[in-house]
């Protein structure tokens, strides 16, 4: 009689439906046959249409263009099903030079157009924005500065909907604009840390038809010491005579209990704020209350966000809580599972297009849900599992689950 364990192993071997490999690798590559070739027609070995290998040895856990080289030697005669291959398996060179060329401008469009694909019926309520420095990237010899990433995060539906460089000589004010209209975000909630809280970005959203809930720190010092010293005083006072909408909750897990309070008030409660009119759209200042209790301590934190969103503590808590999760889904997986940090990719384009395959390696994998463990063990099944490496892709060309397991039947 099997044990449960045997039967767990017997489900998880047989979850993968047959897909025709040929014909969804070929409607993943259809979204990148808009990135031009780089190089002198005359001097191509290897079809641009290749980088498919490129993105199959990312999902399958590759840091560099030697790894991808391997993984490409080793599933030579399964690639060979659906790419041409003429010249065989492109070195580790060519894929450098190849994505040292390549415009990453033009690779980001063919990305969004993917997510577009994904995101277009389903739709998103929360847009988490955040910059990430791949500290690995840098070129002490070249005086060449890390490179420096914003990214537009949907929790709801665990992808990267869209990334940015930063200019060398500027930083995530200029960046977070320029994302922001490569994206739809109509209707959307847009949340961002302290250094987008600007009112140029604030009125950018409002004029795309979106809500933001923005941090307030120290980089606008006055604004957060008064909206600090007002709920100060109104908290201590039992918050008597104000119209605050409180919402509390308390989560177990990963050894520790936290508890989260808001406080949502509008802006009609306070006595008027700096610059208030300067900040289209403002509605509402938010407290967030955490106390966090571990085995050995207990840490509290407070933090102040403004908003244009209506007073409602439940909704902005849970937009707040979205926006941590791309730390913890993005940032914190890039680098563990991904070892972006870790990288010396750094010659010319390479870095910046080097870091969209890992994105859409992270998407392709989050959007694979049949086989339900981390992320780095989905990487290694796929790296040895040629069908469940065409789940995977096969889970990023869905517009949802259910439509994927009609498809598979």
């Amino acid at each position: 009689m099997p044990t449960g364990f045997e039967k767990k192993n017997k489900a998880e071997a047989s979850f993968t439906p047959s897909i025709d490999s040929f014909e969804i690798t070929s409607k993943f590559q259809e979204y990148f046959t808009e990135v031009k070739d780089p190089r002198v027609e005359k001097t191509r070995l290897h079809s641009l249409t290749d980088i498919i290998i490129s993105i199959l040895a990312v999902i399958a856990g590759a840091e560099g263009w030697e790894d991808i080289e391997e993984y490409g030697v080793n599933k030579k005669e399964w690639l060979g099903t659906f790419l041409e291959l003429t010249f065989g398996i492109p070195s580790p060179d060519t894929f450098r030079r190849v994505f040292e060329r390549i415009n990453p401008k033009e690779f980001e469009q063919c990305f969004q157009m993917w997510i577009q694909s994904l995101v277009k019926k389903l739709g998103v309520e929360v847009v988490a924005i955040d910059g990430k420095v791949l500290k690995g990237s840098y070129d002490r010899k070249s005086q060449l500065k890390a490179l420096h990433m914003v990214s537009a995060w949907s929790k709801e539906h665990r992808l990267v909907l869209g990334q940015r460089k930063v200019s060398d000589k500027s930083n995530e004010i200029t960046a977070i604009p320029a994302l922001l209209e490569m994206l739809d975000i109509s209707g959307c909630i847009i949340t961002i840390d302290a250094m987008g809280t600007q009112k140029s970005i604030a009125k950018k959203i409002i004029e795309a038809d979106a809500d933001y809930i923005l941090s307030l720190k120290d980089n606008h010092p006055t604004l957060h010491q008064q909206v600090k010293n007002w709920f100060e005083i109104a908290q201590s006072l039992g918050f008597k005579d104000v119209d605050v909408n409180i919402s509390q909750r308390i989560e177990k897990g990963h050894h520790r209990i936290e508890n989260r309070q808001v406080y949502t008030v509008p802006i009609s409660q306070i006595p008027a704020l700096r610059e208030q009119d300067d900040w289209v759209g403002l509605k509402i200042v938010v407290m967030v209350v955490r106390s966090v209790q571990h085995w050995n301590k207990t840490t509290n934190e407070v933090q102040f966000y403004i908003s244009s969103l209506a007073s409602d503590a439940n909704k902005i808590g849970g937009a707040i809580r979205q926006h941590w999760g791309i730390e913890n889904s993005v940032h914190w997986t890039l680098d563990v599972t991904f070892h972006e940090d870790e990288c010396r990719i750094r010659s010319l384009h390479s870095p910046q297009n080097f870091a969209l395959l890992r994105r859409i390696a992270l998407n392709a994998l989050e959007r694979e849900t049949s086989f339900r463990r981390s992320l780095r063990q989905k990487s290694r099944r796929a790296a040895m599992n040629d069908q469940y490496m065409v789940s995977v892709l096969a889970a990023a060309l869905s517009n949802s689950t259910l439509e994927l397991e009609s498809t598979c039947q």
